[in-house]
C-alpha cells in the first residue's frame, strides 16, 4: 500500500495542465495508478487525479461508494481507471450539486457547482485498452471534476455562488 498525501491548492502542480500518457505499461504509470487508488481510498474520496499526488499525467481513478463525507450513493460503482480521458458528449441538462476536493481538504470547503447531468467519456484503462463510459449523476460529476484537475482547474473555480460554501461539518450534516 502506497498512500500519498493529497497536494493542496496553492501548489503549482494543481494548476498545471497534465500531459498525455504515451505508454500505459511503463512502471512509473502503473505505480501512479496504484498510488491513486490507495490514496483515494485512504482519504475517503470517490475520485482522485494524478496532479493530486504531484504527478502531471492525464490519469484519474473513480470508485463511487460510501465514505466519511458521503453517507449514501445512488449505486456502487466499481473502481475504474481513466488514462488520457476525453468527454465526447454531455447532456444539455445541468444539475447543481455540492462538491468537495482532497486538494482543498485543508480549507474544508464544499460548494455548489453546476455541471452536465450525464457525460460520455472515452479513455484507456490500466491495461491500455480503450473504453467509453456513459455516466450520469454522481459518477458524471466525479468524471468532470477529475478531468478539470487534469486541466489545472479546481472545483472552487466553478462554484456558482460563493454564499453556498459550507464547512466540512455543515456539509456532512446536510447529507
Amino acid at each position: 500500500m502506497s498512500i500519498k498525501k493529497a497536494v493542496q491548492i496553492g501548489n503549482k502542480v494543481i494548476r498545471n495542465k497534465s500531459i498525455a500518457v504515451k505508454d500505459v505499461s511503463v512502471k512509473e504509470i502503473q505505480q501512479i495508478i496504484k498510488d491513486l487508488v490507495d490514496s483515494m481510498r485512504h482519504d475517503n474520496l470517490v475520485g482522485m487525479a494524478a496532479p493530486q499526488i504531484g504527478k502531471n499525467y492525464r490519469i484519474f481513478v473513480t470508485e463511487i461508494r460510501k465514505t466519511n463525507y458521503r453517507k449514501s450513493v445512488d449505486k456502487n460503482n466499481s473502481l475504474k481507471v481513466y488514462i488520457n480521458p476525453k468527454i465526447i458528449s454531455k447532456s444539455k441538462k445541468q444539475i447543481e450539486g455540492y462538491e468537495g476536493c482532497g486538494s482543498v481538504v485543508s480549507a474544508q470547503l464544499f460548494g455548489k457547482v453546476k455541471r452536465p447531468n450525464s457525460v460520455v467519456c472515452s479513455a484507456l484503462d490500466e491495461k491500455g485498452e480503450s473504453f467509453n463510459i456513459k455516466a450520469s449523476g454522481l459518477l458524471a460529476r466525479v468524471i468532470q471534476h477529475e478531468i478539470d484537475h487534469l486541466d489545472g482547474i479546481v472545483f472552487i473555480d466553478k462554484v456558482s455562488d460563493t454564499r453556498t460554501l459550507l464547512d466540512k461539518q455543515s456539509y456532512i450534516n446536510s447529507q
